[in-house]
């Protein structure tokens, strides 16, 4: 008789998840047996959970209401649809396992995952910054995405063979190039002789200068020398008296007269300085 009662409890389980099976948008969608009770794990989609355990899956879970969902499959309450509203546009509907989707007006991006808000749409070389505005990406870092965060430049190229062949900007990042090593000049390594010849040409040109300065200085010397000796050998000049011969005219004669008894007072004088002179030497004596 127990046989017989457990293999009947055993046909009413079975039919019960048959049932349970079938029935996709309503009750539990996954339970397990305990005891003379089933209890669900989770609902179906758009199904919130009435009571954990039951003698019945599809008396477990009940669907949302109208203008509600859920997404939790064990929740126990559905929540209200989000409204689109000011610079929100509906997207997609909302339904009982999914809430409503908004976007955004032109030129605005939504905020965050749920587009619970919009903000200013930032464009290459920008970045998101405070209230809802944007700004330009900080010196050393690039944009090249719309509305995404700055990055830094890089700091090497990426193929070991390349060489950074310009800097970056705020909205790119550096640029490098394939460089061949048969293009690559190396420096030049000083040539000693060189040196050592400019050197002494240095030298010539300054002992040059020194000589021909020294040979100026000498010629000049020279020349002014033989001026001065030119200058004292010159002869002098010796200024003759002019005889002029008696004539007959009352002039000439008037001028000879002169010059005759002139000619007397210094002889005068003459010798009266040598009569003081011999007086004054008796004296003396």
């Amino acid at each position: 008789m127990a046989m017989i009662l457990w293999a009947m409890g055993l046909s009413l389980l079975m039919q019960d998840c048959l049932c349970s099976i079938g029935q996709t948008d309503t009750g539990c969608m996954k339970w397990i047996q305990n005891g003379e009770n089933v209890c669900c794990e989770a609902c179906h989609p758009g199904n919130r959970l009435v009571k954990e355990c039951g003698p019945k899956p599809r008396d477990l879970c009940t669907p949302c209401e109208s203008r509600k969902f859920t997404v939790n499959p064990k929740d126990y309450r559905c929540y209200s649809c989000t409204q689109c509203v000011g610079a929100q546009v509906l997207v997609k509907e909302c339904t009982a396992a999914a809430d409503t989707k908004c976007g955004c007006k032109e030129g605005l991006t939504c905020g965050d995952d749920r587009c619970s808000f919009c903000v200013q749409t930032c464009g290459k070389g920008q970045e998101p910054a405070e209230k809802r505005s944007c700004r330009p990406c900080p010196g050393g870092t690039f944009n090249d995405q719309i509305h995404q965060m700055c990055k830094p430049w890089s700091t090497k190229c990426p193929n070991p063979e390349q060489k950074i062949v310009a800097k970056g900007d705020r909205f790119t990042d550096i640029k490098c190039a394939n460089i061949s090593l048969s293009t690559v000049i190396l420096p030049k390594k000083p040539d000693h002789t060189d040196q050592a010849w400019s050197l002494v040409a240095i030298i010539f040109v300054i002992t040059f200068i020194i000589i021909t300065i020294a040979i100026i200085v000498v010629a000049v010397k020279i020349l002014w020398k033989r001026k001065e000796e030119k200058e004292t050998k010159k002869p002098q000049i010796r200024k003759t008296q002019i005889i002029r011969t008696p004539t007959d005219d009352p002039t000439t004669l008037i001028a000879v007269e002169c010059s005759f008894h002139e000619a007397q007072q210094e002889q005068g004088s003459s010798s009266e300085s040598l009569a003081s002179k011999d007086s004054s030497n008796q004296l003396l004596a």
